[in-house]
């Protein structure tokens, strides 16, 4: 879950990152000038918006992926109890 979440919020940063290079173009000739002043700031508010569009990220996969995983485990559970079906005999197969 964690990493597919990563991987989501690094598709979007990248896209967030081309789309920025090409709306910031006038910016190229200030560039040495910008990183040097502001390269910190720039870093700690990527890190910080990195942190915090992973987490919803991490958030929604969890609500999306995980919805009635309770529900689902107890009827998986109820399977296995059964003696009569295929799920019976995997379990009398992984208790030897």
């Amino acid at each position: 879950m964690i990493k597919n979440a990563l991987f989501i919020t690094a598709v979007l940063f990248i896209a967030l990152g081309l789309w920025l290079l090409e709306e910031c173009r006038f910016l190229i000739p200030y560039r040495a000038l910008l990183l040097y002043k502001y390269g910190g700031t720039i870093v700690v508010f990527f890190a910080a918006l990195f942190l915090n569009v992973f987490t919803a990220v991490y958030l929604i996969c969890r609500k999306v992926f995980l919805k009635d995983t309770g529900r689902k485990l107890v009827h998986l559970d109820k399977q296995f109890r059964k003696e009569s079906s295929i799920a019976g005999e995997l379990s009398r197969y992984l208790e030897d």
